[in-house]
């Protein structure tokens, strides 16, 4: 019997120390050339640092990575990429003004130049991989979809044999999702390595010939993905069964809490971002919106927080016409936001986290207190205030005054939950609440929605987790091309079916 061939990728007793915080212990991890192999665990469990350091952003403390065999150290990406790594990130890293074509050869000018040469280099790979990609194509015109085969493009031109994708199925509709496990089956045809990172776990299941799961920054296990099921994975993970987004019985009220009367946004290239959507939000109703990403979700949040201005319609809160005030004032009028993007518009990475308890909140308690006649900020309140939703909503940090870069995606997102629902909103904005959370999070912050939902609260969910809105609406609008083409019974509407709405495949409206 032969001995097999070297793995492709090994990690042997890796161990990375941050300050107070042992970020990965003794991790052990063994992949194949030519094979899928899923990388899963909670959030704050180390997956991130672990392909930081595969990807060469920082240096183990103890242990040894080895491709192919043979011990290498990277002092950087471009020690990686030069070996043969690459990382597509779920955050897309490129840049809408310019084609696929400029996009994929940024900083890579020397391996094939900028014109014919790349040019051809692109079209080989397009077709090697099934991308479907135009080099002239401006990327601003791409779909979700697309946009990551770019991205899966730029690191196969420089020569990766090995792709690390973390959450690659995060924004993509079920279709779109298909698409990318077809395209993952050309790279291991072509005897190509990647490395999954997801919360999905019947998505892991589906795409994985082999499971890794991290747990507290250690391996507990693996797993094979035949005969392993996702209750199984979920309990290795977390200790617990798979959550459910399933609302119990109806809450919805006659009251309406947030009105939105033929809202246009308008855009600099002519169609509207928003076109004459109208749409009521009641007490205790959950009112999801579906739509591909680029379709007008972003702008109409966007609109409703006062960050857009109206070309035309009406934005009444609690029947009170709103359309003019700033975004404090409906703040202040009780309008709550979970952000799309946590880093961008909900948090300060390098403050405390008692600073970013108050964001969008430092004219009430427990930030503000009055001395005379100015307002200042009590820090006292505020860091009494953060340390009780930190327990409360399981924010897993040091304290108070622990920076919010130093915390997992899932617990920033724990710590925005908590600050937005500490408010007692009339409505909550809910843009993707729990994108990028692990399934612990995620039912924690299902379970927070549920039981603002039963006490009265209004919410708008967008998602691009189809499951979730189908499980947590009320009623189910889907947006295509800044226009609400069909309003959908969550009860009877399947995921696939909602996808074909949103990406127009189904023609008409549903169930109304």
């Amino acid at each position: 019997m032969t001995d097999p061939a070297p793995l492709a990728v090994e990690l042997r007793g890796i161990t990375k120390r941050f300050p107070g915080v042992v970020a990965n212990r003794d991790i052990e991890l063994r992949v194949r050339r030519g094979e899928v192999h899923a990388i899963v665990g909670e959030n704050g469990a180390g997956k991130s640092t672990l392909m930081k350091t595969l990807y060469g952003m920082h240096r183990p403390d103890e242990g040894q990575i080895l491709l192919d065999g043979r011990e290498v150290s990277f002092k950087s990406p471009g020690d990686a990429i030069a070996a043969g790594i690459g990382m597509v990130h779920q955050h897309f890293m490129l840049a809408d003004n310019l084609t696929v074509l400029e996009n994929v050869v940024l900083g890579a000018e020397r391996s094939h130049g900028i014109g014919a040469g790349a040019r051809r280099r692109i079209s080989e790979i397009s077709e090697a991989y099934a991308l479907g990609l135009d080099p002239d194509d401006l990327v601003e015109d791409l779909g979700v979809g697309d946009r990551q085969r770019v991205e899966i493009a730029k690191v196969l031109y420089r020569g990766a044999t090995t792709l690390i994708l973390d959450e690659p199925t995060a924004v993509l509709v079920p279709q779109e999702v298909d698409e990318l496990f077809g395209n993952l089956a050309e790279l291991k045809r072509e005897g190509l390595t990647v490395i999954f990172i997801s919360h999905k776990l019947d998505e892991v299941r589906k795409v994985a010939d082999a499971i890794t799961v991290i747990r507290r920054g250690t391996t507990v296990g693996t797993a094979d993905p035949a005969t392993t099921t996702a209750k199984q994975l979920a309990e290795l993970m977390v200790g617990a069964e798979l959550p459910t987004p399933q609302t119990r019985a109806s809450t919805v009220r006659d009251t309406p809490v947030l009105e939105l009367l033929g809202v246009t946004v308008a855009s600099p290239g002519g169609r509207p971002a928003v076109d004459d959507v109208t749409l009521t939000v009641r007490e205790g109703e959950v009112v999801g919106i579906a739509g591909v990403e680029g379709n007008g979700q972003a702008e109409l949040v966007d609109a409703v927080m006062g960050l857009r201005p109206l070309a035309a319609g009406t934005i009444r809160l609690g029947g009170e016409d709103v359309t003019a005030w700033t975004t404090r004032r409906r703040r202040e009028g009780g309008v709550g936001f979970i952000p799309e993007d946590r880093h961008r518009q909900g948090m300060l990475l390098d403050a405390p986290l008692w600073e970013n308890r108050i964001l969008g909140h430092q004219t009430r308690p427990p930030a503000a207190s009055r001395r005379g006649r100015g307002l200042f900020i009590d820090r006292k309140a505020a860091r009494a205030d953060t340390a009780r939703i930190m327990s409360e909503y399981d924010v897993r940090a040091p304290g108070p005054d622990t920076p919010a870069v130093a915390l997992s995606g899932g617990n920033q997102q724990k710590l925005i939950v908590g600050r937005e629902m500490s408010a007692h909103p009339r409505v909550l904005i809910a843009a993707h609440p729990t994108r990028g959370v692990d399934v612990g999070a995620q039912s924690v912050i299902w379970e927070l929605l549920k039981d603002a939902r039963a006490e009265g609260m209004g919410i708008v969910l967008i998602s691009a987790d189809l499951d979730e809105l189908i499980g947590l609406s009320d009623t189910l609008h889907v947006m295509l091309r800044g226009a609400v083409v069909a309003t959908l019974d969550p009860a009877q509407v399947t995921p696939e079916q909602l996808g074909g709405h949103m990406t127009g495949a189904v023609a008409g409206t549903g169930a109304r």
